[in-house]
């Protein structure tokens, strides 16, 4: 399977990119992954959305298509979301707003939220209530929430407290679930039931 992971903060090196890359490693190891992309948002790489995406302008193909395609053929996607304000940031949900293509369509994602403090909760509610409509993106029960992260997974290798090893742990668990829900819902996609034509948007 190939995995796709978000990193949505737009700060640059940033906390949540450090989980990321992590997560991309940790993805690297299993043997049913045989590859991963990494879209990382910091420094906003991508413009705001505009109707001219539903047009095919030439900006549109130029900037979204090569990254729709890399979506495209992934089987499923974890999300890293700090929070900001008890939110998750400006770009992320623009990121799901440009993906109008069927990129995410039945396929699963784990969520996992970042804080600096002992916050983190807000963006597993926030994309579990409005990322998935449009997008039918499925979120799977699992998620993790890395507290205090300026204090982790700061040695790719080594955890340096009990805490550490305990978020590595949970992180293992939880894409090891995600990697099962891939390989489930790969039927769902090929049973020629899924209609995006007729039904592009969830009610």
């Amino acid at each position: 399977m190939k995995l796709a992971i978000i990193s949505g903060s737009h700060r640059m090196e940033s906390e949540s990119g450090k989980v990321a890359r992590y997560v991309q490693q940790q993805l690297a190891s299993w043997a049913d992954v045989s590859s991963t992309y990494v879209l990382d948002l910091a420094g906003n790489p991508l413009p705001l959305w505009d109707q001219e995406i539903w047009q095919g302008s030439e900006k549109w193909e130029r900037v979204w298509s090569p990254i729709s395609a890399e979506l495209a053929s992934s089987d499923a996607f974890v999300v890293v979301a700090p929070e900001w304000s008890g939110m998750v940031p400006a770009g992320l949900k623009n990121f799901f707003l440009l993906c109008s293509r069927g990129e995410l369509a039945h396929k699963p994602a784990l969520i996992i939220a970042v804080s600096a403090s002992l916050g983190g909760a807000y963006p597993v509610a926030e994309l579990r209530m409005s990322s998935y409509k449009n997008t039918y993106l499925c979120y799977i029960p699992d998620h993790v929430i890395v507290r205090n992260v300026r204090g982790l997974i700061n040695d790719p290798e080594t955890p340096q407290s009990p805490d550490d090893e305990r978020i590595r742990e949970r992180i293992r668990y939880a894409t090891g679930i995600l990697l099962q829900y891939g390989k489930a819902l790969a039927q769902v996609r090929a049973s020629g039931l899924v209609d995006l034509q007729r039904y592009p948007y969830g009610m």
